[in-house]
């Protein structure tokens, strides 16, 4: 039996990107474009002659902001939407604040050249849209409410995250097997990568964690600019510092680095030390970051002595660099399914037999720190 298409709707003042927008969309079989109009009252009016699938928002609109229609739309019924955003430090800031409030993943639209842009992207806006619908809308409103209760901040104490299964922080707390990277240092290391839904879940992890934290390197897939945006937000929140990686930076207990959007990160052993290498190249596993180019490089640089974890996403990237972390006597963790905002990097890291212990979201800090000790 064929699945039924997508059916999306578009919010944005602009009539280019409007036309632009639903001619991309509109080209793959599998989306239909339901509406496309100016501003979120108009959607409101649209909605309700037919809920979409997903909703492709603008941010910046007249009569009411993108965000509020957004919290709106969440209290009343918790729907896939994609922000379409400027790529600008202001657009990014403004797409974090909308990835907090429910959205679960953005594309952006320059302020020039917007036709062209899209259409040579298409690609990455279809597949936007098609990872929102296969979003878990339930799981995005249970991370939006928990993560909009606690209060998070450098100044909090240490936040306990209890373990389903106790076995599995005790496990990761002890070296595992010398793998090909000898481990000639004892500094830890924790590899994190995620994609879909991974900002809510990643900003759950990293609030939890207590200034005693192993190093921390993260690829979250996210457009260039919004991934410093999105550590300078985790920045203020958490008791770790988490800033944008910088090439030759060193990993330290206490810091996360999160992998420049539209640059590759890898981990460098430099004697008894870590650092992280920035870099350009083509996408690995259709990503740029790629979750993959960075646990390979783990399981080359720290074998045992890091930790490798793969948490909600769409597609596959991170699986086989997890598989080669494992290889190596890295310790693997794998968000559980019934955790995650899209169950599809973990499944098929699970399926490669490159997870050693799935685990809920709510006990990944849990297993770092343990990890740490």
């Amino acid at each position: 039996m064929n699945q039924q298409p997508i059916r999306v709707l578009i919010v944005d003042d602009s009539a280019v990107v409007r036309q632009v927008l639903t001619t991309v969309l509109g080209s793959d079989p599998r989306i239909t474009v339901i509406g496309a109009v100016a501003d979120p009252i108009f959607a409101m009016q649209r909605m309700n002659q037919e809920w979409p699938d997903v909703v492709v928002l603008d941010i910046e609109m007249p009569r009411m902001d993108g965000i509020t229609f957004l919290r709106k739309l969440m209290g009343v019924r918790p729907t896939p939407v994609v922000v379409c955003s400027t790529l600008t430090e202001a657009g990014a800031q403004t797409t974090m604040q909308a990835m907090a409030a429910g959205a679960v993943t953005a594309v952006t639209k320059p302020t020039v050249g917007l036709k062209s842009f899209l259409e040579k992207d298409e690609g990455d806006l279809v597949n936007a849209v098609r990872a929102a619908a296969a979003c878990n809308m339930h799981r995005v409103k249970a991370l939006s409410t928990a993560l909009s209760s606690a209060p998070a901040s450098r100044t909090t104490g240490p936040v306990t995250v209890v373990a389903e299964r106790p076995m599995v922080p005790a496990q990761l707390g002890a070296a595992g097997a010398t793998g090909r990277a000898m481990a000639v240092t004892t500094d830890r290391i924790v590899a994190l990568g995620t994609s879909t839904g991974g900002t809510q879940a990643l900003e759950l992890v990293l609030t939890s964690l207590p200034r005693t934290a192993p190093g921390i390197v993260i690829v979250q897939h996210m457009p260039e600019k919004f991934t410093a945006a999105f550590a300078a937000r985790m920045d203020q929140r958490c008791q770790i510092r988490v800033t944008e990686a910088t090439d030759g930076e060193r990993v330290l207990a206490g810091r996360a680095l999160v992998a420049p959007g539209g640059k590759h990160m890898e981990v460098r052993r430099d004697g008894a030390q870590y650092r992280v290498v920035i870099s350009d190249g083509p996408a690995v596993s259709r990503h740029k970051p790629s979750v993959d180019v960075l646990f390979r490089s783990v399981a080359e640089s720290a074998g045992a002595n890091a930790l490798g974890v793969i948490m909600t996403g769409m597609g596959d990237d991170g699986a086989r660099g997890l598989k080669l972390m494992r290889e190596s006597g890295a310790k693997t963790l794998g968000q559980n399914e019934a955790t995650c905002v899209v169950y599809g990097m973990p499944k098929v890291a699970m399926s490669m037999g490159a997870v050693q212990f799935e685990i809920a979201v709510e006990q990944i800090a849990g297993a770092i720190t343990q990890f740490g000790i």
